[in-house]
């Protein structure tokens, strides 16, 4: 009874925690799994990844698509899988202070494509790479894409790093130009490859919704289908927008519980110049409550 109640306890830990920390447990869980059946049957890893890391070849690739989001969920070793989900949690939280759930989740998975099509495109086009044979795994690219996007909306964000103190444009701008140093080196290349692949998606993606454009939002339709059976959404889909947008065009007021009233956005747009020039943590509590308050209102 002991075991199972703290077994139910763990559960419930679970349910109620933020999207970040379930991706990490997934990503723990799966690297625990493929660790024991591998033992248990006595395969090799590489057995059981192939079938879920994405190979470098199109004509293999095509015979397992699946392959571009899920190697975003396999590991190499353990301190491949310890350092990145390290760095999944560092860059993870400024996003997760911004916006919902669901946009981690884009970033994420959309992160992971970005990086596997780039990854792909590379292997099969420049002759460095023609006559390799490998295959993708790592969660490196979608974090990437995270940290871009997290430096793009609180740039001068202050991060503590060993005893140092840093702007969070700064880190993300190191960590892109050390992968460009390495490239030449041909050592990891296609990691390195898929990793400014999801640089370049988190980079983009932050900058068009700055503007006012959701360019994930199709993503966003597609996992709703997905979880509801494909059955059409009678409400409104989509991210809670807390982003600046453009005024609307039109002469009819919005009269939905949804709308953001253009007060609350014009305050909205003071609050998110702020943190870009001096972080998150620079708000008022009433800043950050009222920040919360009008993502919850959507």
């Amino acid at each position: 009874m002991g075991l199972m109640a703290k077994g139910e306890g763990i559960y419930e830990q679970l349910k109620q925690s933020d999207v970040m920390t379930k991706i990490i447990v997934i990503n723990a869980a799966v690297f625990l799994l493929i660790g024991i059946v591998s033992a248990i049957m006595q395969w090799p890893s590489r057995t059981l990844y192939q079938y879920f890391a994405l190979p470098d070849g199109l004509i293999s690739f095509l015979g397992q698509p699946w392959s571009l989001v899920t190697y975003s969920f396999l590991h190499s070793g353990f301190l491949h899988l310890l350092f990145n989900m390290l760095w999944l949690q560092f860059f993870g939280r400024f996003v997760l202070n911004l916006f919902p759930e669901r946009r981690f989740v884009s970033l994420y998975l959309l992160g992971a494509v970005s990086g596997g099509v780039l990854y792909l495109l590379a292997f099969n086009t420049f002759p460095a790479f023609v006559q390799t044979d490998g295959q993708l795994v790592g969660a490196s690219a979608s974090i990437m894409a995270v940290m871009a996007f997290a430096a793009v909306y609180s740039p001068y964000a202050s991060v503590r790093l060993l005893v140092f103190n840093f702007k969070l444009w700064q880190v993300a701008a190191f960590m892109v130009c050390w992968d460009l140093f390495r490239l030449p080196s041909m050592q990891n290349a296609g990691g390195l490859i898929a990793h400014l692949g999801g640089a370049g998606f988190g980079y983009v993606y932050a900058r068009n919704l700055q503007q006012g454009k959701d360019i994930g939002r199709w993503f966003d339709v597609l996992i709703d289908r997905i979880l509801n059976g494909f059955q059409k959404d009678t409400k409104q889909g989509g991210f809670t927008k807390v982003y600046r947008t453009p005024k609307a065009k039109t002469n009819k007021p919005s009269q939905t519980k949804s709308s953001v009233m253009p007060d609350n956005q014009a305050r909205i747009n003071v609050i998110l110049d702020k943190i870009s020039l001096s972080g998150y943590d620079s708000l008022s509590k009433e800043e950050k409550d009222f920040l919360f308050r009008s993502g919850n209102d959507l």
